[in-house]
């Protein structure tokens, strides 16, 4: 952090070019760090960032405090030099023991985050105090951060918002930000999100990134504030555009839904392409399923693996899913059953319910893994258990032909019911041909042909197929006759 510290009413800063150039060439070294910092600059003189550091170094060599911050600033960002932290730390230490204030914090920060020095807390805190005895809002915002999470110092909340308080009403973006935070959280406070709302609102308003993502989500879930989309799409954007990654995804997911902007589904896949590129797993699952879809893009299998391996990798269990059946069909990548069973089991570890009855299906067939009849039977139990009618139905085959288990006519047609009733057309199909054999089941030609007749209806040939032969049987037309 450099400042050109000179007062207003310094007469130097009234100097034309040539008069500091005279006088910096005389050995002046309030001049020298002056138009070191012209040439930086590019003020009233052709940017030359290399010049700068010549002017800074001759003005620094002569103890001046300013042009050695500055100069140390130049070696730590590689401005018009090389690149030199541990050059820099000096610099800054020199300047530091003068009582500039910038140095003393920007020491601070070299020893906070082990810039050109080992990292230590403890000596952060030391410059970062004397910089905040100056009143210098970025120490006072740091000190809050060391109280907030214990470095260095004893972790201490009250301390914390303290320091942040003081820095934050100075109007130092980033406190405002740690402070909102608190104010969010309930941590070192009580929480108030009406107080987090108005402290993002000012630092969003100067323009700090993560205040601005932060207060979308407060108008998009109304936290603090009266829920307004469009406005979370206004603040999101800004974030994105600054390239905030979970804005970014934020707002591609707006455009896509049309939520507070007109759809856009265009614009939602620039925007999932900039959040995946950063690493948002749910961006790069998003983003897979328009390659594999072939949505505004053309389709492109390789690119939908790609994205769905990334993302899958991250622990999102949707990309793991549709990675297993990339694997499983070959899709984008050469078929691999044993990498489609690996994927599939990390997807049901998290839940997700049509990865237990394929998993079942490999165990019991022994696709990709050592067959298991045992195990295919307990991810079918797991996947009917949780709600899923595939899995539902093949717990309803097992029991009904003793696969995996002890045949069982009566728990057969209670999972076929279970999938029946939710519409599944196969299961509809199983419940006629029980009903109309009374197989687990008292027989009930009527109930047969009811549900014969909801699977034909959804295109089931067998079930139409049954459903005439029934229909034409004496049996049952005895039934329907003598009703």
């Amino acid at each position: 952090m450099k400042k050109d510290k000179q007062k207003k009413e310094n007469p130097y800063a009234k100097k034309t070019v040539d008069e500091l150039i005279t006088l910096a060439e005389q050995g002046d070294a309030e001049a020298q760090c002056r138009l070191a910092y012209y040439y930086e600059k590019g003020k009233g003189v052709e940017k030359d960032s290399v010049k700068g550091v010549e002017w800074y170094t001759k003005a620094a060599e002569q103890g001046h405090s300013i042009a050695q911050c500055n100069l140390a600033a130049c070696y730590k960002l590689g401005n018009g030099v090389a690149k030199d932290l541990v050059k820099a730390v000096k610099l800054y230490k020199k300047s530091a023991k003068q009582g500039e204030q910038c140095a003393q914090y920007n020491l601070g920060a070299c020893y906070y985050n082990g810039y050109g020095v080992k990292q230590n807390y403890k000596k952060a805190l030391e410059w970062y105090y004397k910089a905040a005895e100056q009143n210098d809002p970025w120490s006072q915002n740091d000190i809050g951060i060391c109280y907030l999470n214990g470095y260095g110092v004893e972790k201490d909340l009250y301390k914390a918002i303290e320091w942040l308080t003081k820095s934050a009403k100075q109007g130092y973006a980033s406190a405002q930000y740690n402070l909102a935070r608190c104010y969010m959280d309930g941590e070192g406070v009580d929480q108030d999100m009406k107080k987090a709302v108005e402290l993002y609102k000012k630092a969003a308003t100067q323009g700090h990134a993560w205040s601005q993502n932060n207060l979308g989500l407060c108008y998009e879930y109304g936290d603090g504030i009266k829920k307004n989309y469009k406005k979370a799409v206004e603040w999101y954007t800004k974030a994105a555009e600054q390239g905030v990654a979970t804005a970014q995804y934020k707002l591609a997911l707006h455009y896509e839904i049309g939520s507070g902007v007109k759809e856009d589904i265009v614009k939602a896949f620039e925007w999932y392409s900039k959040a995946a590129e950063q690493g948002i797993a749910e961006a790069q699952y998003a983003l897979a399923t328009f390659y594999d879809m072939g949505e505004i893009v053309n389709e492109d299998p390789v690119k939908a693996v790609e994205w769905y391996k990334k993302s899958a990798k991250q622990g999102f269990a949707d990309a793991q899913y549709n990675l297993a059946i990339c694997y499983e069909e070959g899709k984008g990548v050469r078929k691999n059953n044993v990498k489609a069973v690996e994927w599939y089991t990390k997807a049901a570890e998290q839940g997700v319910l049509l990865a237990f009855n394929n998993l079942g299906v490999h165990y019991e067939k022994g696709i990709g893994v050592k067959k298991d009849p045992s195990k295919a039977f307990e991810y079918y139990k797991k996947g009917a258990e949780l709600g899923d009618v595939s899995a539902m139905f093949s717990l309803g085959l097992c029991y009904q032909y003793g696969r995996c288990v002890d045949e069982d006519p009566k728990k057969a047609v209670q999972w076929y019911m279970e999938a029946a009733l939710k519409d599944m057309s196969m299961a509809q199909t199983n419940l006629g041909w029980c009903y109309k054999e009374g197989y687990g089941v008292e027989k009930d030609l009527i109930k047969a042909a009811e549900w014969l007749a909801k699977a034909a209806k959804q295109g089931d040939t067998e079930a139409q197929k049954d459903l005439h032969e029934l229909k034409n049987s004496l049996e049952y037309f005895n039934l329907r006759y003598f009703k």
